[in-house]
């Protein structure tokens, strides 16, 4: 991420056909009618397979507070070392209760401090505990099974009850409950299971362990989980999981951009801290101002990948954090360099390797796939200009010991020959209008190209339409050079919109407890990424509007033809399309379309689907015929071609 100051996509556009209700626009088209010649037969490029896919990183409350599906919030007790923030004390009728943090003891070396409650006075009439009103608000739904759990000790004097409660916030009813008969003196892990019987869904609802006598009781680790996606423990929410599987990713950038540097070199994403059960993850400061538990750790963002069928690029740390500081190549940076070859024989070892077995142990003995392997992050930023001594000696011992692995680089390197470079652009609508053909002229005997972060930054909290049109302009340049544009990812994917929660503006997906919705730059990513061929065609545009943007794929299995416009001028364009070199067309084509009213025009939680795909059919399509773009438009033309 630049750094200022310091479900499947099918059955998800099915439903939006049945609500959408697009106004075409009216006003006279573009008076000059575009030529688009398109030589069906001549393909000048392959297509890259892993073109699109997703970037993710700590930022807007992007993993806790949102796609990880913990409930809790400061669940560890490690948000604050000095008051347990995020947690209230309860003292019903006359009970009276003091929290604090204990820095003298923790259920683990992981985690050494926890909250202290010493209950001076309560009855079962009169509980005292603590509350925690989770992430915003802690969403519950009806007839849904909810995981509690919660490691504690009490003294001497107190054995029990613990019990762990789901509230309605606005009546007061328990929606769900759950008792821990007794406690030990001892650290111990307790589980319960939270079930909601018949209620609304809402976010208005908090968490409470309480207790009904006197004494002194230790927490740590205080955890609720929903229903996850595909059930997969410690894992994600299923809404948002749902929205990236529509788009079909290629692959996942991981663990993120300034997430990976951290704000100081002891901040940086120390891989081996965020594995193994949950008590032995200390969490550690995020470089957005607050605090990862870790609970997505790097097994889980693995898992992630697997869920979604994608394949990881795998980031690892290279030496320099954002504030400037960094390690010098040689032996202050060999320690960095071993963690890296660590890490991936972590992903991608067998059993009978030290860190393939740790995988195993975690509950994983599979190894995953691996191909790409990015080295630091944005490293243009090192002004000490010790990046290019860093990359090769990292370049050399991974390539020694996994010499099929592709290693990307974030900067300019003279001293190696990296395999892809990774590019970042963040930039308004009319720059990226001017700069649709940027790769065209690319040397294809030098490294791959991977725009590892790029969007449009117009539209707060997500992007709204006119952002979207020049996502889609920048996309087709990307399509029509994917032989040396590999891999992209738009940046960042997700915001938590509540108030306080957004470090970021124009983000992809927007969210808060319970809803999530799309933005317009996200049906377009999803449109690009589900429509697309194995191979690019010769084609030329003739049109004097500057801002019709266009590109074609075909996919050489089925003879599909994917022709993609984007108009994004306020008036209708009106396209003279021909195809050369086809033996036959098939007459009726599908049209998926995006369309806006007003550049201005975009989605939020109140109205998810104001802009939504639309599909139809248009008939009479030949090797010669004419179509009209609407105003403020993306589309996609699906033409079967023989």
């Amino acid at each position: 991420m630049l750094r200022f100051n310091n479900i499947r996509w099918g059955v998800i556009l099915g439903s939006m056909l049945l609500a959408s209700s697009v106004v075409w626009a009216q006003q006279p088209a573009n008076s000059n009618s575009a030529v688009l010649n398109i030589q069906v037969n001549k393909p000048i490029a392959k297509v890259s397979p892993t073109l699109y896919g997703l970037m993710t990183e700590e930022i807007n409350h992007s993993y806790d507070g949102g796609i990880y599906a913990e409930l809790v919030r400061n669940r560890a007790f490690q948000d604050n070392r000095g008051w347990p923030d995020h947690w209230r004390i309860l003292q019903d009728g006359n009970a009276r209760a003091s929290m604090h943090i204990d820095p003298s003891t923790g259920p683990s070396a992981a985690l050494t401090s926890s909250l202290k409650l010493t209950v001076e006075q309560a009855d079962a009439f009169s509980a005292a505990g603590i509350i925690n009103n989770g992430y915003w608000g802690i969403p519950l739904r009806t007839g849904t099974a909810y995981r509690g759990s919660f490691y504690a000790k009490g003294s001497q004097d107190f054995s029990g009850p613990v019990t762990m409660r789901l509230v309605d916030n606005n009546t007061g009813n328990i929606v769900a409950s759950a008792t821990i008969p007794s406690l030990t003196t001892e650290w111990k892990q307790y589980k319960v299971a939270l079930q909601t019987g018949q209620i609304a869904t809402s976010a208005s609802n908090h968490l409470e362990l309480s207790v009904a006598h006197a004494g002194t009781v230790w927490f740590s680790l205080v955890s609720v989980f929903p229903p996850t996606y595909k059930n997969t423990p410690n894992g994600n929410r299923i809404d948002l999981m749902e929205k990236l599987a529509a788009m079909h990713p290629a692959f996942l950038r991981l663990p993120g951009g300034n997430y990976l540097e951290g704000d100081r070199l002891q901040d940086w994403y120390d891989w081996k801290k965020t594995i193994g059960p949950l008590v032995d993850r200390s969490t550690h400061p995020s470089p957005w101002r607050y605090r990862s538990s870790d609970g997505l750790g790097l097994l889980e963002f693995l898992e992630w990948c697997q869920d979604l069928h994608m394949q990881p690029v795998l980031a690892v740390y290279a030496g320099y954090s954002l504030r400037g500081e960094h390690v010098n190549p040689g032996p202050d940076l060999a320690p960095y360099v071993q963690s890296a070859l660590d890490e991936i024989q972590y992903a991608t070892g067998g059993t009978d390797t030290k860190w393939g077995a740790v995988r195993a142990k975690d509950g994983h003995p599979a190894a995953f796939p691996l191909t790409y392997v990015e080295i630091g992050n944005e490293d243009w930023f090192d002004r000490s200009g010790t990046y290019d001594a860093r990359f090769a000696q990292f370049f050399d011992a991974i390539k020694k010991a996994y010499p099929q692995l592709q290693l990307i680089a974030t900067a300019p390197i003279k001293s190696r020959v990296p395999d892809v470079i990774d590019d970042h652009f963040y930039r308004t609508a009319q720059q990226f209008f001017q700069d649709t053909h940027h790769y065209d002229k690319t040397d294809r005997k030098g490294p791959k190209i991977f725009v590892g972060e790029w969007a449009t930054r117009e539209g707060t909290p997500t992007p709204d339409f006119g952002a979207a049109l020049a996502d889609a302009a920048w996309m087709t340049g990307m399509e029509r050079n994917s032989d040396v544009v590999i891999m992209s990812s738009y940046a960042p994917l997700f915001v938590n919109v509540n108030p306080g929660a957004m470090q970021w503006n124009t983000d992809l997906i927007g969210y808060d407890a319970v809803h999530s919705y799309g933005s317009p730059s996200y049906y377009a990513q999803a449109m690009f990424s589900n429509h697309l061929g194995n191979e690019v065609v010769d084609s030329s545009l003739n049109a004097d509007n500057p801002r019709l943007f266009y590109s074609v794929t075909r996919n050489t299995t089925n003879g599909i033809l994917y022709l993609k416009v984007v108009n994004a001028s306020s008036k209708p364009q009106q396209l003279h399309i021909q195809l050369q070199g086809q033996k036959q067309v098939k007459g009726t084509a599908t049209v998926i379309s995006l369309i806006g009213h007003t550049t201005e025009e975009t989605n939020s939680l109140v109205h998810p689907n104001r802009i939504v795909p639309v599909k139809s059919s248009m008939a009479g399509v030949s090797g010669d015929f004419q179509h009209t773009a609407p105003a403020y438009s993306i589309q996609i033309i699906e033409m079967n071609v023989q």
